[in-house]
């Protein structure tokens, strides 16, 4: 047994390990938080493999864009539980996060792991690229229309501003299908990956191949579940932790909750670029970006009129305008030629790094 593998299998016994110390020893704060994210670790890895494994049968883009969607399940449970609790601007921070950690932390780590191992550069596909570019640049257009709209009519036009936000994730949502006709329907040659080609892997009939593909997805659903029960005990302690680093409930949402709801395709997405596998590598990260942006984040809006205290809205702070604004433009940047190298991923990390201090010293 590889040497990985036994790592994974060793870690695995923080997943019953934080449920006991929960549920039976009823333990909170550091410690379950602590046990929490290193059960998550192993998880993301076994999510790794599945995605690999079903991407060698349907393709760089569906292997994407099912790891986008398993690892986001995460962050829609914590955010749904958090609306419930009426803590909206934690689930907006949350959403930021997980925008501009996809974009910066997890590409920047991608292109730079990918770009050192594979000197001197890396390719990708560069038109499909610059469509997951572009829709990122439509959502965060979704956000600045209302922060400039409630610029204008002020806080005395709340009603006005919420029938705005509702319109906007429509039409967010409804771009978002399209997009997904566009990626797996007219256009889909485009997120095959490089080297493959239409009707190569699960469509070939082979037994072995389909009953392989149906384990790899047996897999990812498994891991998704888990990783699902780890956040969910995760988040649970995360306002007590940060309360004891002394870090703002805004910091909290951007980073931690954001680190934690997407743990599973940050490690996935570095994985596949160290494997020189690029198209995957941007599918997940940029995918998943763009999935919250313009599904997650409506979705939450529709729900929050069901389940929450009161109607969420799509005004964000303007910090988080900012960075959001920031990500999809260096992001359009670095995905123009359709190559990286290794120093790209050192300017995505850079930017993060800067919001990243920006919110951290942003007054409790």
């Amino acid at each position: 047994m590889h040497v990985l593998d036994r790592l994974l299998l060793v870690l695995l016994v923080f997943i019953p390990l934080s449920l006991l110390m929960r549920w039976v020893f009823g333990l909170d704060g550091t410690p379950v938080f602590v046990t929490s994210a290193i059960a998550i670790v192993p998880l993301a890895g076994y999510m790794g493999r599945a995605t690999e494994r079903l991407a060698e049968h349907v393709g760089a883009g569906w292997g994407g864009f099912l790891n986008a969607t398993f690892g986001n399940a995460a962050e829609l449970i914590i955010a749904v539980m958090a609306l419930h609790a009426g803590l909206v601007d934690v689930v907006k921070a949350s959403l930021t996060g997980s925008i501009i950690g996809n974009v910066l932390l997890v590409l920047g780590l991608s292109i730079l792991v990918g770009g050192l191992r594979f000197p001197p550069i890396q390719r990708f596909n560069r038109t499909a690229a610059g469509v997951g570019a572009t829709m990122l640049v439509l959502a965060a257009i979704g956000l600045v229309i209302p922060a400039i709209f409630h610029e204008i009519v002020g806080v005395q036009a709340a009603n006005l501003e919420r029938g705005l936000s509702l319109d906007i994730s429509i039409v967010l949502m409804v771009t978002y299908v399209l997009g997904l006709v566009f990626n797996f329907h007219t256009h889909s040659h485009l997120y095959l990956g490089s080297g493959e080609e239409p009707g190569q892997g699960a469509g070939s009939g082979v037994g072995e191949g389909r009953s392989g593909a149906w384990r790899a997805l047996g897999l990812l659903l498994l891991s998704a579940a888990a990783v699902g029960v780890m956040s969910e005990l995760m988040v649970g302690e995360l306002e007590t932790t940060a309360h004891d680093l002394g870090m703002s409930q805004v910091f909290v949402g951007v980073i931690l909750v954001a680190l934690v709801g997407n743990a599973a395709e940050h490690s996935t997405a570095v994985l596949m670029a160290a494997k020189n596998k690029m198209d995957l590598s941007v599918h997940i990260a940029v995918g998943s970006s763009i999935q919250i942006a313009m599904f997650v984040a409506p979705l939450l809006v529709f729900l929050s009129y069901a389940i929450g205290p009161a109607p969420m809205d799509l005004h964000f702070t303007p910090l988080e305008v900012v960075a959001v604004v920031l990500s999809s433009g260096i992001m359009a940047l670095v995905s123009l030629d359709g190559e990286s190298h290794w120093m790209e991923g050192v300017q995505l990390l850079a930017v993060y790094v800067m919001l990243g201090l920006a919110f951290f010293l942003l007054p409790i």
